[in-house]
């Protein structure tokens, strides 16, 4: 039988996300934040320490590492496990002061550093399973770091297993974390090649027997609006005013229907994100998301034809829309590869666990790894209110990731 502890493995996240490792989205160097390689040499020094001598990480802040296979067999294809030290710039991520609640009995929890803020179950039903074991939450100034320090403990403490378990049996398993996930370039200098895996799994879900197969695919718009200036003393019938050009195309958009706050479940959805610019020009900066290529074309017409007739409305102006592709649905590459799905829900099975088949509205770094040749879904590690000061995690959700990482990789040797 598989065991983890939780007490272990809480100990081991806390360790973790007392290290700043919040990422920049101003920044335009890799990684964005160079307080993410505290983190990356910490969890390199840990690997050397449990024997795996190939653990290496390099100046971009990525970590590598390789337990060898001990199967005799030898047509078993190399697995990763995959996690991203940095956490989200959404909310402070310095002096983060971890609070384990070694047993939770439904009550309400009272953050120290700030009580207003107060975790409640009414707010957070999914603590009903958490009573009587271990919470682990920040103080309330911070967030917590569970998102995705929780998928990094897990992935060491599964790594631990096999060096300490050597009759387990299960092929080359390789290990990867990843800086900046958060601001969308976790792959960005990632090496492939070096890695050598042939299908990976981030760590990087919310409840316990969560699997997410599916994403977003997801496109940026950009509408240029060029207006017609004159000195502002004499412009009477002559100026036309490009930021309100802009302003009218928003107030174009509907208002009940087709934007982040008014869609769910599989809906798709186009979100403004920047204006910028002056009278004579202005731009205006959208993100598109849909589950489908054709749903997200659907989504750029439509917007097109909301810019377009507005700027008809402004004689003189005139506008220019480009769409730029950022990541496209896991989901039709993991579709030719249905064992690396299959044998993950098996996983969590055997980890005591009812699978639950979830799509994420947005995407991971698995998106990218699909389409690089690492076709990548996403497990469950447990954390919860992500990117908040109310951030928290079960233990037993921590150590039942770690078991799913072991039982998981016993399969794919089990199964070639």
């Amino acid at each position: 039988m598989i065991q983890i502890s939780p007490d272990s493995i809480a100990d081991r996240f806390m360790r973790y996300v007392r290290i700043d490792t919040q990422s920049d989205p101003n920044s335009s160097s890799h990684p964005s934040s160079g307080k993410q390689k505290d983190l990356s040499k910490l969890l390199h020094r840990e690997l050397l320490g449990m024997g795996i001598t190939n653990a290496s990480t390099d100046e971009f802040g990525y970590v590598y590492a390789s337990i060898p296979s001990n199967s005799d067999k030898k047509n078993i294809p190399a697995i990763c496990f995959c996690a991203h030290v940095d956490t989200a710039p959404d909310c402070s991520g310095t002096d983060v002061k971890p609070i384990h609640h070694r047993y939770y009995d439904g009550k309400d929890i009272v953050l120290p550093d700030d009580p207003s803020q107060v975790l409640r179950m009414s707010d957070s039903p999914y603590l009903k399973n958490h009573i009587n074991s271990g919470v682990i939450t920040a103080s309330g100034l911070t967030l917590l770091g569970a998102d995705d320090k929780s998928g990094v403990a897990a992935i060491m403490e599964a790594a631990m297993f096999f060096i300490q378990n050597p009759a387990v049996k299960h092929g080359d398993i390789r290990i990867l974390f990843t800086p900046d996930e958060e601001i969308g370039q976790g792959t960005a200098k990632v090496d492939m090649q070096k890695l050598g895996a042939s299908f990976g799994y981030t760590l990087d879900g919310g409840e316990a027997g969560d699997l997410e197969d599916e994403t977003f695919s997801a496109d940026g718009a950009l509408v240029t609006i060029q207006g017609v200036i004159v000195h502002p003393g004499y412009a009477k019938d002559k100026m036309v005013n490009a930021l309100k050009v802009a302003g009218a195309i928003l107030d174009a958009l509907p208002k009940k229907e087709w934007s982040p706050e008014t869609t769910e479940k599989r809906e798709g959805f186009v979100h403004p994100v920047a204006v910028n610019g002056i009278a004579e020009k202005a731009t205006i900066q959208f993100i598109v998301r849909d589950f489908t290529v054709a749903g997200l074309q659907q989504h750029h017409q439509r917007l097109k034809k909301i810019a377009e007739d507005t700027v008809a409305k402004f004689p003189g102006a005139s506008m220019e829309y480009t769409s730029q592709e950022q990541y496209r649905n896991m989901k039709e590459v993991l579709d030719k590869y249905p064992q690396v799905v299959a044998y993950a829900e098996e996983a969590i099975q055997r980890a005591g666990l009812t699978v639950r088949k979830e799509s994420i509205r947005g995407g991971t770094d698995g998106s990218r790894f699909s389409y690089m040749g690492m076709p990548c879904p996403n497990i469950f590690t447990g954390m919860q209110n992500i990117h908040s000061k109310l951030e928290w995690i079960g233990t037993k959700d921590m150590a039942k990731a770690a078991e799913t990482i072991v039982h998981l990789s016993m399969i794919w040797e089990e199964r070639s």
